[in-house]
């Protein structure tokens, strides 16, 4: 914590050595680290949020849009304001695994929330893709998802660069309706 009066760091005990750095503490994020709402299998039936989202309203599993095949849903541990993920509804690991329909809707999904979130936030670009299996960087491997993270120039400032903090302006319930209402139809 910064002292009113200088910019060097306030020694508090129990807090560790001062380093120049300041942190923002976001404990929220130990639920993501430790594992919180993590399947404990590969199947579908071993707790797979992604399996069990379509089940809940819109407003509660965070879904922005329900596709025939796939469905477009917030991430709980976004990169940026928006982040959303398409997912289809069978419990596959694989893109490979994804049959033809499946596929086409992923794709139709992905550009229609691409042009959403350029409407509701005026996103610059984006980034999308697929973490396939665990060692490739996917949390939850055992249901395929592609991410769509909205970016704006200027969006990497000195909060995730200087002080490995993420900072979010909104709640993700308000996004989600921004982004719905912005869905192309």
């Amino acid at each position: 914590m910064l002292s009113r009066m200088t910019s060097e760091p306030e020694h508090r005990h129990g807090a560790g050595v001062p380093d120049a750095f300041q942190r923002l503490w976001t404990p929220h994020r130990m639920a993501y680290i430790q594992g919180e709402n993590k399947p404990t299998g590969p199947g579908a039936g071993d707790g797979c949020p992604f399996c069990a989202i379509p089940a809940e309203s819109d407003e509660d599993g965070l879904v922005v849009n329900r596709g025939e095949h796939v469905y477009a849903v917030l991430n709980l541990y976004p990169y940026n304001s928006g982040h959303l993920m398409v997912v289809p509804y069978r419990h596959v690991a694989d893109y490979t695994e994804l049959d033809a329909a499946e596929t086409l809707e992923l794709a139709d999904l992905t550009k229609r929330a691409m042009a959403a979130l350029r409407g509701a936030s005026g996103a610059h670009g984006f980034n999308i893709g697929m973490n396939q299996g665990a060692v490739a960087g996917a949390g939850i491997a055992a249901h395929l998802h592609q991410h769509v993270v909205p970016r704006w120039g200027g969006d990497v400032n000195f909060m995730p660069v200087v002080g490995h903090t993420k900072v979010l302006p909104q709640l993700l319930a308000d996004t989600r309706k921004l982004i719905a209402d912005a869905w192309p139809r």
